[in-house]
């Protein structure tokens, strides 16, 4: 049974291979920008580790417990670039009763020393910051807590990896000197004995990562420090090849089961759980303790890890092993104490090979990522365990050396960190920290969780139902309009069509020529300036009438009467496929005399005025319809359009007898639903921050498409815009310095957020996009103003595919099918050229609709291809 429970805890070298290509993958994971969110091994970039920007600016405090006294510091920041920083220091000899005694005592008496300290400085009564230098095990308590020594050996030796979780701890103090610590201590060595201080402890570690490996990286050449966070590795089920009963039994019993797992392997808090199930498991099956009462090892937390490390020592860990059990009133026999060893030793040396899988993880990504034959680099290591016992680092070398054998690591023991060190990183860490508490609550409303996404979705789905119906349609916020389009094209149309395209500031004008061979296109694109966009239908309509007969006459087609496709897309009730009533502007349009009338009849009014009577409209169509007709065209499964670009639109093939603003049950008709009115009940109001409502509230359209308001490009610009400012004003931006140009609206213009969030463009390039606006951005600026767009671009995402995930559930359910295949045609700016968009809409959708199969087509040729194939497809019928 022995034998039997050390072969489970021996992992074979092939076995610590795979571990090590598991945590490669976790880590890649990790850094990759889609997936980071989803990583157990976080990656977190520590900007800490960047050098302090000089704006660091005030009092600090350091108390530094050392081995036979407590060594106080005041440190006077002027935020001058830390040129000349004013540090008074004193020592205070500590009684060798406090070392041994309570660690209350210890505790009181660094207090005394700090408030003796603060009497004889004269220093004020306000709060000060607190770093204290506490050369023991501890684990961090707060992720924005970052191990100070750690960190000061990354910034001091840059070419150093460095790993284990140590103090150096931001807290805080006021004029009377009481302090909590921020992290919990696990056990005392240097000859310290105090009691009732233990703590836990864990695992983790960092390494400098080349900059192109991290998003934020300022330059492609540079490198930053990355925390791993690594203790979570596993929690994806990764390492259950390796899991034992033991380790199961632990993890039932700990505060948080199913998590940490690796941390559970490796965290001296941990191996004295472990032993403690070895034996209870042993015991049962009367291979240990025979004779004895085993009934405390039921017991949690009765063999320390300490004891553990005491144990597997070779000269004395037999009397050790002795004086711990029978510590508990188990009477052990030589051979019970020589098994206990043995475990011990198991369990220890387990837990090290596995930290050298994870650091030999480490070092050859690091090696591979430096594109180097061999990597030589210094590992700077504490902790518990590794300091405790030489055989646990003796393990770590030997298995790290045989994991990565492209690597040359030195192993270099962690050595404290100096007062005025500790000092510098208290102040950047708290200025880090608190600008990372206040970035966080003010994105917060932003994030939105997979709840909100499916009430969104919920949401989406009662007004699509809502607007279906005849009697609840005018109550409804998504409208539902039918389009009478009945068919998708079949291939037999021929001829030549012309097609407008009005979806914006941009107009254009196309000649569709549909043959045996193809479709061939030719096309111009006018400008509408804002003046014809805000003033009166009649110059609106005469504009667009002045640039066809353009067209016309530069394509030599002013002799011809062909049949007209007409994509308008703003809000319409179709009465039939060549009228369409305008129901209200979007996207900036606010022509006068427009709304309530048929554009068709507006289009043919400003075709006389201009005696262009050459003009043959067979059909209107939106741009979402266009866009879905023209995918058709080239996927027979494209039942859905979907346009996301300065505004954004659905539009989908609902069946007829659920159609009940329109007369008929058989077949099936394409539904506009303009969703972009989604939410204008107030259906969205929770989901709205304060940032859209200073957007919504200067638009023309206050109060009006407010789900496009969320989404679509014209808008995405001014959230960001409006962030930054909160951002500025909160001095957590900038330096909070007044930015003159950022209070001008629509400055930050959406390709912006497209271009700061491609992929590998460093914080150098983001910085001169922000130049251009005259904002001088240091590198954390780039930083923060990069995390801003792409919280506001990934929410805009999410809900897009909230609303999508909708439209293809409900057309599942419609055709009674278990899953469903469809194609989206899609267009618009915003989908086509943000880097990240379509990947964030698509995996969101798949998580929100499972069932459903669904691919994205992207519209090449704009959505006025696509009237015209509503015009051929409409005269193929008229004239068989």
């Amino acid at each position: 049974q022995v034998q039997r429970a050390l072969l489970a805890l021996t992992i074979p070298l092939e076995m610590l291979q795979a571990v090590k290509g598991h945590m490669l993958q976790a880590m890649r994971k990790g850094l990759s920008r889609q997936t980071h969110a989803q990583a157990n091994v976080r990656m977190l970039p520590t900007y800490i580790c960047s050098t302090p920007d000089g704006t660091e600016k005030g009092d600090l405090l350091v108390v530094e417990l050392c081995q036979s006294h407590v060594r106080t510091l005041w440190m006077t920041l002027l935020g001058d670039g830390n040129q000349s920083p004013q540090v008074t220091n004193k020592i205070f000899d500590m009684p060798g009763d406090i070392m041994q005694g309570k660690g209350e005592a210890l505790f009181d008496f660094i207090a005394q020393c700090v408030r003796q300290f603060l009497a004889g400085i004269n220093s004020p009564q306000h709060r000060l910051p607190l770093g204290f230098v506490f050369p023991f095990s501890c684990r961090q308590t707060r992720l924005d807590k970052v191990s100070g020594a750690t960190l000061s050996r990354c910034h001091l030796l840059p070419s150093m990896s460095s790993l284990g979780s140590r103090a150096g701890l931001v807290t805080e103090a006021n004029g009377s000197a009481t302090c909590s610590p921020q992290a919990e201590l696990i056990s005392w060595s240097k000859g310290f004995s105090c009691s009732d201080v233990e703590g836990k402890d864990g695992t983790n570690s960092c390494f400098m990562a080349e900059a192109q490996q991290v998003e934020m990286a300022e330059e492609t050449s540079g490198r930053m420090c990355v925390n791993t966070e690594w203790g979570c590795f596993g929690d994806d089920g990764t390492l259950s090849d390796i899991l034992t009963p033991y380790d199961q039994c632990v993890d039932q019993e700990s505060s948080n089961p199913g998590e940490k797992r690796f941390e559970k392997l490796v965290g001296s808090l941990y191996l004295g759980e472990i032993v403690r199930h070895v034996l209870t498991a042993l015991a049962a099956e009367k291979a240990l303790f025979i004779g004895s009462s085993v009934t405390i090892l039921g017991t949690k937390g009765v063999l320390k890890t300490q004891q553990v490390l005491e144990i597997i020592d070779n000269e004395e860990g037999m009397a050790k092993a002795r004086k711990a059990l029978e510590a508990l009133g188990l009477r052990p026999s030589e051979r019970d104490c020589c098994r206990v060893q043995q475990i011990c030793r198991a369990v220890v040396s387990r837990a090290a090979a596995l930290c050298a899988a994870g650091l030999a993880a480490v070092l050859s990504h690091m090696c591979q990522s430096r594109e180097l034959e061999q990597l030589v680099v210094n590992v700077g290591v504490d902790g518990e365990l590794y300091r405790g016992h030489t055989r646990f680092g003796e393990i770590l070398q030997s298995v790290t050396g045989l994991l990565a054998p492209e690597c040359m690591a030195t192993f270099l023991p962690s050595v404290d960190g100096t007062g005025r060190g500790a000092a510098m990183v208290t102040a950047v860490a708290l200025r880090l920290a608190a600008h990372r508490h206040e970035v966080d609550q003010l994105l917060a409303p932003l994030r939105l969780s997979r709840a909100d996404l499916e009430r969104v979705q919920a949401l989406m789905r009662r007004e699509m139902e809502l607007g279906l119906g005849r009697e609840s349609n005018t109550n409804a916020s998504v409208r539902m309009l039918p389009t009478y389009v009945r068919g998708t094209p079949d291939g037999t149309e021929r001829g030549e069509f012309l097609a407008l395209d009005l979806g914006g500031t941009n107009f254009r004008v196309l000649v569709v020529r549909v043959s045996q061979d193809g479709i061939r296109m030719a096309s111009e694109i006018y400008v509408i300036p804002t003046t014809v966009t805000q003033g009166t239908g009649e110059a609106l309509f005469d504009h667009i009438i002045e640039c066809i007969m353009d067209f016309q006459l530069k394509q030599n087609l002013m002799e011809q009467v062909l049949p007209l496709g007409f994509t308008f897309s703003f809000p319409c009730q179709q009465l039939g496929l060549d009228k369409a009533v305008l129901l209200s502007w979007t996207k900036g349009f606010s022509a006068s005399g427009c709304v309530g009338q048929d554009v068709v009849q507006l289009l043919r009014e400003a075709a006389q005025r201009k005696q262009h009577l050459a003009l043959k409209v067979v059909a209107v169509v939106n741009d979402t319809v266009g866009t879905m007709m023209s995918c058709g065209y080239d996927d027979p499964k494209c039942e859905i359009g979907l346009i996301v670009g300065t505004g954004t639109n659905a539009c989908y093939m609902e069946e007829m007898q659920n159609v009940g603003t329109v007369e008929g049950e058989q077949g099936r008709m394409c539904i506009n639903m303009e969703w972009g009115a989604f939410g204008d009940n107030g259906c969205l109001d929770d989901i709205f921050t304060d940032f859209d409502r200073l957007v919504d509230e200067k638009t023309i359209n206050a109060g009006k498409q407010r789900f496009e308001k969320l989404i679509s490009g014209m808008y995405l610009g001014e959230i960001v815009r409006h962030i930054l400012l909160a951002l500025v004003e909160k001095q957590l931006l900038f330096r909070g310095k007044p930015c003159p140009k950022l209070q001008t609206r629509d400055i930050f213009q959406t390709k912006f957020l497209s271009t700061i969030e491609i992929d590998g463009l460093g914080l150098r390039q983001v910085r001169s996009i922000l130049q251009d606006l005259e904002l001088q951005a240091s590198f954390e600026d780039s930083v923060l103003v990069r995390e801003v767009c792409q919280t506001v671009s990934l929410r805009a995402a999410h809900l897009c595919a909230a609303g999508l995930a909708a439209v293809v559930e409900k057309m599942r359910e419609n055709r009674g099918l278990a899953q469903l295949a469809v194609t989206v045609g899609v267009d618009g700016t915003l989908y086509k050229l943000h880097p990240r968009f379509s990947q964030h809409l698509q995996q969101m959708l798949r998580d929100l609709a499972p069932n459903c199969t669904v691919t994205f087509l992207q519209s090449e040729d704009g959505s006025g291809k696509g009237a015209a194939l509503v015009a051929a497809v409409a005269c193929r019928g008229a004239n068989p």
